[in-house]
């Protein structure tokens, strides 16, 4: 290879699978004689995710990211399904990408559940799933030398997942206790009252559990459950991704072991489009016991975009008006203390769904001067540009907070597997942040005059009898 190799390795660029490469810019910029200024400069625009990937499709649509880092001997796996409750497109079949979620975990013939479980604790892996509005994703992390047992047993549940009619019954009454358990949380059901009341047509009109009356239908539904796997359990919608101690010229030999003779399938749900919402919307629900009064104000906000400022700029601006350092949070909170809890949140979905401010007041007396006060701010936001250096403050924290989540294998898989279910890959979180560094005060007043607009409100509050917080 001569002599250029370990000269550039000792000014710090490392070479990966598929003739890839990093440059780790400080060392090189030293040996150099570059100032700290210039390298100060420079690194201002480093990438957000800084790992490199190699990122490779399968003939069969299966698409698979590798992420080496510099954190030894674990790895971890995120499996991310596309399919959410966004998918449930049928009327009478809600709930199903969370149902299987559950049913994920019964086995196979090769694996029936006994033997998953003490495979799993034999290797000491850590290994648990979670479900969206948009996607399901399957995770575990685990010793590196275990990454072929690992994706062995993970290839045979996707393709050879069986459960019996009983064994479907039983699980379906267990996703209702859990729906039963949920619903005991007063923020739970004032969720679900504020998705039915804020969509008409689109399937983000119910929660990941589904409508109770589906969950209550769920057991009689077993042709059904197989017909929705066999829809979407297939791999044009599924990403496997690996990140820690591991090499992806092996990762992918596994993954064209165990992976590459899964069939693609043909099913593309039609899901529908929300029209346009012409007036403020209310919901409300009186809850049996005393509790804390809840308030939550939310608007219609665009789907996830990588390449239009709206989706930074909502998410500042969400922290801006709503965090703990957001003028209207020291009022209420801290000082007047009429409310004990004040967040606002920008979505991040594949189509257009509600940006969210949520409240919990102290007293129901004093509900509609909290639900003025929250409505005065954004009418703030939407009429003046905010302060040009606040905003600097604001996108520097995001930046970094995000940063310093990536501390482990584990963290990164996570962090990928939420952007791989918008865009099918990491990039995107780069195109996002290159896109906060471009934010000015303009942009986030003109996302808030064109998206926090009386006419795509919808308010939702729940309270509970006199004793629950009226005193």
């Amino acid at each position: 290879m001569g002599l250029w190799p370990p000269l550039l390795l000792s000014l710090g660029l490392e070479f990966l699978s598929h003739n890839r490469c990093v440059i780790r810019l400080e060392p090189l910029f030293l040996a150099l004689g570059c100032c700290a200024a210039g390298f100060a400069a420079l690194a201002s625009v480093q990438k957000i995710f800084p790992y490199p990937f190699v990122q490779e499709d399968l003939p069969n649509g299966l698409r698979l990211i590798t992420v080496p880092t510099d954190y030894p001997n674990i790895v971890a796996t995120f499996i991310v399904v596309q399919t959410g409750s966004r998918n449930e497109v049928e009327p009478g079949h809600t709930g199903f990408a969370h149902l299987f979620e559950h049913l994920m975990f019964k086995g196979t013939a090769k694996f029936p559940p006994a033997t998953y479980d003490e495979t799993m604790r034999r290797i000491g892996a850590s290994s648990n799933a979670f479900t969206t509005d948009d996607f399901t994703c399957y995770h575990t992390t685990f010793s590196k030398e275990d990454l072929e047992t690992v994706l062995a047993m993970e290839a045979d549940r996707f393709q050879n997942l069986k459960f019996t009619e009983a064994e479907f019954k039983t699980e379906t009454l267990a996703v209702l206790g859990e729906y039963n358990k949920n619903s005991s949380n007063p923020a739970e059901k004032l969720e679900e009252a504020l998705h039915d009341a804020a969509f008409d047509i689109h399937t983000y009109k119910h929660t990941t559990m589904g409508f109770l009356k589906d969950i209550e239908d769920m057991p009689n539904q077993f042709d059904y459950s197989l017909k929705f796997f066999e829809r979407y359990y297939r791999p044009e919608y599924v990403t496997i991704i690996v990140t820690g101690d591991v090499r992806p010229k092996a990762v992918r030999a596994l993954a064209d072991k165990y992976w590459g003779a899964w069939k693609r399938g043909g099913y593309k749900p039609a899901i529908p489009v929300e029209p346009p919402q012409t007036a403020p919307r209310s919901a409300h629900v009186d809850w049996p016991s005393p509790t804390l009064p809840l308030l939550t104000i939310a608007f219609k906000a665009p789907a996830y975009s990588d390449s239009g400022k709206d989706t930074a700029a909502l998410d500042a601006l969400a922290f801006l008006a709503f965090s703990p350092s957001s003028d209207l949070y020291q009022k209420l909170v801290i000082e007047e203390q009429k409310v004990d809890s004040l967040d606002g949140s920008a979505p991040s979905n594949v189509d257009p769904a509600l940006f969210t401010i949520e409240a919990r007041v102290k007293k129901a007396a004093e509900m509609d001067q909290v639900r003025d006060r929250i409505l005065e701010t954004v009418k703030s936001f939407r009429d003046q540009p905010v302060d040009a250096a606040r905003l600097e403050v604001v996108k520097k924290h995001l930046r970094y907070a995000l940063a310093l989540r990536m501390d482990n294998s584990e963290s990164v898989a996570q962090i990928a597997a939420s952007m791989v279910a918008l865009r099918r890959t990491p990039e995107t979180l780069n195109r996002l942040y290159d896109l906060y560094a471009q934010l000015t005060p303009q942009d986030v007043q003109k996302a808030a005059a064109r998206y926090l607009v009386d006419s795509g409100r919808t308010i939702a509050t729940l309270t509970g009898p006199a004793s629950g917080g009226t005193q």
